[in-house]
């Protein structure tokens, strides 16, 4: 039972990051401002690829289906997945910070680098070789 009251407490903070600032003690503003930078380049790094997903499924329209939509699908669930870990990580290190503890670390940028490799992999493979409906 412990091991799930971090995560209902973070939950929790989610809906109500008001609740963040009563925890600790305030820390540097510039370690706060760093962190908002951080998360609002992991929106746009979603954005970007959400961007990309849909350029894919509508730029692409002499692509297979099944390749076209998997490309793009690839795309737009990674691009969920990064504004949805944007604001989690966000939380997370605020309460570190807070906290005086070490910031949380996160094999999150790995598989997201090694997705979008597989899926530009993918990319020039169509692209070289046509793969057209």
């Amino acid at each position: 039972m412990a091991a799930e009251r971090p995560r209902e407490t973070v939950r929790r903070l989610l809906f109500s990051p008001a609740r963040v600032a009563r925890e600790g003690t305030t820390p540097d503003y510039r370690f706060s401002l760093a962190n908002e930078r951080t998360f609002l380049a992991w929106l746009r790094t979603s954005l970007a690829l959400v961007g990309g997903g849909f350029a894919v499924d509508q730029f692409l329209p002499d692509l297979r289906w099944g390749w076209r939509v998997g490309l793009a699908l690839a795309l737009l669930a990674c691009g969920v997945l990064c504004a949805l870990r944007a604001v989690v990580h966000w939380l997370r290190c605020e309460r570190a910070m807070r906290r005086g503890e070490d910031l949380p670390v996160t094999r999150f940028p790995v598989l997201l680098g090694l997705v979008i490799a597989a899926v530009a992999v993918v990319m020039v493979v169509v692209v070289l070789f046509g793969f057209a409906g």
